[in-house]
C-alpha cells in the first residue's frame, strides 16, 4: 500500500488517542537505544519511523505501525516531523505520496542547517558583548568627573559586595585575606565556595589567614580543608590587626570603621597604601601556623589565644572587645580568664596580671603570632 499523507508543512489529522508501545522497535532494538539522529533534532519515534521507511519505502502507515510496534496515531505524528525537516519529500509519480530522502542527502542539509543556525547565535553572541561593552561605558561617562583618587570609599552592603564581585572578576594572580571575626556560618562559607573555585580555576593565588578560634568550629575547618584541597592556603593567628583584602599587589581593601565592617570600605589604589598593606600580611602570614598544625606554645600551658587574651586584658579591653578581637563569645572569654587565673594561683584578674607580667607572659617581646 501506498503511503499518503498530505503535502509538507500540513499537519495529519487524526482524532485518535496517542498511545506508544514500549516494547521493541525495529527489529528487536528498544525505542530508548535509536538516538543515532538525535543530534540533528529527530525524535526517537520519528527515527524509527524514518529508519523503517528506507528499509521499506512502500510500506503505509499501518504496515509501519505495525512493523514497530507502536500506534498509526504516532506514525503519523512522526511522519509531520520528518516532513518538516525534509526528510520526507514528496514523489515525483504522485505528489500525495512522500518518500524516504536519503541519508546522505537529507541529513547533510540538516547539519547545514545546523551550521547556519550557530552562525547566526554567534553573530547574536557578538552584538550582545557589543553592546554590553557599550553599557559599561555609558556607565562609566556617568561617574562623577574628576581625577581618579587613590582612596575611594563605598557606603552599605550593596556597594561592598558591588565591589567585591568587580574586583573578584578583574583578579589576574594574587588574593591576600584577613579574616578576624571568629568563625563563620555554613551557609556563608558554602556561598563563597562558588567564587573561590572560579578564582582557583584561574590559578590565583589565594591565602588566608583566620583566627585560631576557628580551629574550634568544624564547618569552617571543613571549608579551610576544601580550600586547601583546590589549591589555596589558610594559616591563623590569636589576634588579627584588622580585615583587609589585597589583590594583585594593587588594590588595598580595608573597612571604612574597623568596629562595624558591614558599614563600608575604603579602596586603596595608591602604590605605598597597598605596599603597605601587602607587607603586613607577609609580616603576619610568615609566623601564622598552617591550619592542620598543631597551636605552638609561648611557654608551658600558655597557648598563644592564652598570651593574646592576657595582654589585651592587661591594657585595659573589655569582656567583650577581648571576644570580638579573639573571634570566641564573651562566655569563652570569661572562662580562658577563670582557667588563666587558676593556672596562675590568682584571686582576682589584676592579681593575675601581676603574677603573669613576673613569669614574663606579658613580654612585649613575645610573639603572638610565631609561638616563640
Amino acid at each position: 500500500m501506498l503511503l499518503v499523507v498530505p503535502f509538507l508543512g500540513e499537519r495529519v489529522a487524526d482524532d485518535s488517542s496517542v498511545h506508544l508501545h514500549r516494547g521493541r522497535g525495529i527489529r528487536g532494538t528498544a525505542v530508548a537505544k535509536l538516538r543515532v539522529l538525535e543530534p540533528f533534532g529527530v525524535s526517537p519515534v520519528a527515527e524509527m519511523v524514518y529508519l523503517a521507511m528506507l528499509e521499506h519505502p512502500a510500506n503505509g502507515i499501518s504496515a509501519l505501525a505495525k512493523q514497530l510496534g507502536v500506534s498509526e496515531t504516532v506514525v503519523k505524528e512522526s511522519l509531520d516531523e520528518l516532513a518538516m525537516i525534509s526528510l520526507l519529500k514528496p514523489s515525483a509519480e504522485d505528489p500525495r505520496v512522500l518518500r524516504p530522502v536519503a541519508p546522505e542527502i537529507g541529513l547533510e542539509a540538516l547539519l547545514a542547517r545546523q551550521q547556519a543556525e550557530l552562525l547566526h547565535r554567534q553573530a547574536q553572541l557578538e552584538e550582545s558583548r557589543a553592546g554590553l561593552a557599550v553599557v559599561i561605558a555609558e556607565q562609566a561617562s556617568r561617574r562623577p568627573a574628576g581625577p581618579k583618587t587613590d582612596a575611594e570609599e563605598f557606603l552599605g552592603i550593596d556597594a561592598i559586595r558591588d565591589q567585591l564581585e568587580q574586583l573578584t572578576h578583574k583578579t589576574q594572580y594574587e588574593v591576600l585575606t584577613f579574616a578576624p571575626g571568629g568563625a563563620q556560618s555554613a551557609q556563608a562559607l558554602q556561598a563563597s565556595k562558588p567564587l573561590d573555585e572560579q578564582l582557583l580555576g584561574r590559578a590565583v593565588n589565594i591565602r588566608t589567614i583566620y583566627l585560631d578560634s576557628v580551629r574550634n568550629d568544624p564547618p569552617t575547618v571543613s571549608y579551610a580543608r576544601w580550600l586547601t584541597v583546590l589549591g589555596g592556603q589558610v594559616r591563623t593567628v590569636p589576634v588579627l590587626p584588622l580585615r583587609l583584602i589585597v589583590v594583585d599587589r594593587s588594590v588595598a581593601v580595608v573597612p571604612l570603621d574597623p568596629n562595624v565592617t558591614r558599614a563600608g570600605i575604603t579602596l586603596l589604589r595608591s602604590p605605598g597604601a597597598v605596599a603597605a598593606m601587602h607587607a603586613l600580611f607577609e609580616q603576619v602570614w610568615e609566623n601564622a601556623t598552617p591550619l592542620g598544625v598543631a597551636q605552638p606554645r609561648v611557654r608551658q600551658n600558655l597557648t598563644r589565644q592564652d598570651a593574646a587574651l592576657l595582654r589585651l586584658l592587661s591594657q585595659g579591653d573589655t569582656d567583650e572587645l577581648v571576644a570580638r578581637k579573639l573571634g570566641v563569645s564573651v562566655r569563652t572569654v570569661r572562662r580562658m580568664a577563670s582557667e588563666l587565673m587558676a593556672e596562675l594561683g590568682a584571686r582576682s584578674r589584676f592579681q593575675a596580671g601581676v603574677r603573669a607580667s613576673e613569669r614574663g607572659w606579658l613580654d612585649p617581646g613575645i610573639d603572638l603570632s610565631s609561638g616563640a
